[in-house]
């Protein structure tokens, strides 16, 4: 999917730790409130059994910055450092170019 530029995206890798309670469902959690956001396009996200990815799409830097302050997101972020993740990066980007292909379309 491409939308129009720029837009941010916040790219968040991790190194899972082996304490995954609860995690699968305060991810779906997140996402589910991520997309109820002011601002969010979309977001992209794959995993291995201990490492993943998810890169999360904003309009702009306002928008990536309020999602972040969510207080339920502000838990999860906290949980995150204390119990799922060995490590993490997180980048944030702007798009100022993209290009989509879809065979199937």
């Amino acid at each position: 999917m491409t939308w129009p530029t720029p837009y941010v995206a916040v790219i968040f890798t991790t190194q899972r730790s082996s304490d995954l309670d609860g995690y699968a469902e305060m991810s779906a959690r997140m996402d589910e409130l991520a997309r109820l956001q002011p601002g969010f396009l979309g977001v992209d996200s794959v995993s291995t059994e201990d490492r993943g990815i998810t890169v999360s799409y904003w309009v702009d830097e306002a928008a990536s910055l309020a999602w972040r302050a969510v207080a339920e997101h502000q838990i999860a972020q906290q949980i995150g450092r204390e119990r799922w993740y060995d490590a993490y990066d997180l980048r944030v980007a702007t798009v100022t170019r993209g290009h989509h292909f879809d065979r199937r379309q």
